[in-house]
């Protein structure tokens, strides 16, 4: 983490932060909102930096104390809510780790900021706590929640909070991050972007992944054989894909992607702006074969997987199913 300019994208977020800080017109509370992995942590960090630096810039300078300790996640007064249960932040933790410290003054800098990570597991016990912080804060005082879901939020916090919303960042930036930052090569930047649908995070994941490759290639290995397999096969096929299921939202993307490669080299026979571009046999193949509804089909069909699985929906059940309407179409 390094201040605002390392952050790809999220240009007029970083833009309204600064500009608050020169103005001197902070909130007592922000709400960074957008997917798992957009960059709400790294924005959130960078503007407690710059908050607390003794240079007093729009940016940390890096170099002070209190730039060194926020670098370091040792800032007496940068505060990060730990929450004891997994998928809860309860009232306890809001009044041991808030409420009950919100009172003293910061120990050494201007301000004392609390940043709650995945703020949506506030319970609506620990919501209400927060909400008198929220709505008579001390003057030194900034909360940044972070959240990928702010319906979970009460309409009261909403009201009094500012709502920075991440937009996804475009494909060509993070494309050249990718490539200059991670020296990989461009068909793989090309292939870590396309999944990453303009989340920096995912796409850094991708690309430092070791498993990604081992994924991406049983996938595919699967789809250029489903037409000539039998049923039993398939069944194994399920198996190994269970292998996976920690990653699994990953399988379907490449399937998907897949698929719309299939369906713009039928349209436009252009091999150029296929993502799977080392596979330009098989989809030209598969392209000959396949029918536009047959692939509209296999869409959906892994949109509604998707979504079974996420509602736990039988995992085995779900993915046979999948599998034989591939087969099918």
């Amino acid at each position: 983490m390094a201040g605002f300019s390392s952050i790809i994208g999220h240009e007029q977020i970083k833009e309204h932060l600064q500009n608050a800080i020169s103005m001197d017109k902070i909130s007592h509370a922000y709400i960074f909102h957008g997917p798992d992995k957009s960059g709400k942590m790294a924005l959130a960090k960078s503007f407690a930096m710059a908050l607390q630096c003794q240079q007093h810039g729009t940016e940390g300078c890096m170099e002070c104390l209190s730039c060194r300790q926020a670098l370091a996640g040792t800032h007496p007064d940068i505060i990060y809510l730990q929450h004891g249960k997994p998928n809860t932040i309860s009232v306890d933790d809001i009044r041991t780790q808030v409420n009950n410290t919100v009172g003293m003054k910061p120990y050494a800098f201007p301000y004392k900021i609390y940043i709650i990570d995945e703020a949506e597991k506030m319970n609506q016990q620990a919501q209400n706590a927060l909400l008198k912080t929220i709505e008579e804060p001390p003057a030194y005082a900034v909360i940044l929640l972070l959240t990928n879901n702010a319906d979970t939020f009460l309409p009261t916090i909403l009201s009094r909070c500012i709502t920075l919303n991440l937009k996804v960042v475009p494909d060509e930036k993070i494309r050249a991050f990718l490539m200059e930052k991670y020296q990989i090569p461009d068909y793989k930047a090309d292939i870590c972007t396309a999944f990453a649908q303009g989340n920096v995070g995912k796409a850094i994941q991708l690309a430092e992944s070791e498993d990604f490759n081992e994924i991406k290639n049983s996938a595919l290995q699967l789809l250029k054989r489903i037409k000539e397999i039998e049923l039993y096969e398939l069944m194994e096929a399920v198996k190994q894909i269970g292998e996976y299921k920690l990653e699994i939202n990953d399988y379907f993307d490449i399937m998907m992607i897949w698929y719309r490669d299939v369906i713009f080299y039928k349209a436009t026979s252009d091999v150029n702006r296929l993502i799977f571009k080392d596979e330009v046999y098989n989809i030209k193949k598969q392209a000959s074969k396949s029918s536009y509804e047959g692939i509209e089909t296999i869409i959906k069909a892994l949109e509604k997987a998707k979504r079974r699985l996420n509602a736990n929906v039988n995992f085995e059940l779900t993915m046979e199913l999948l599998l034989l309407t591939i087969k099918e179409n």
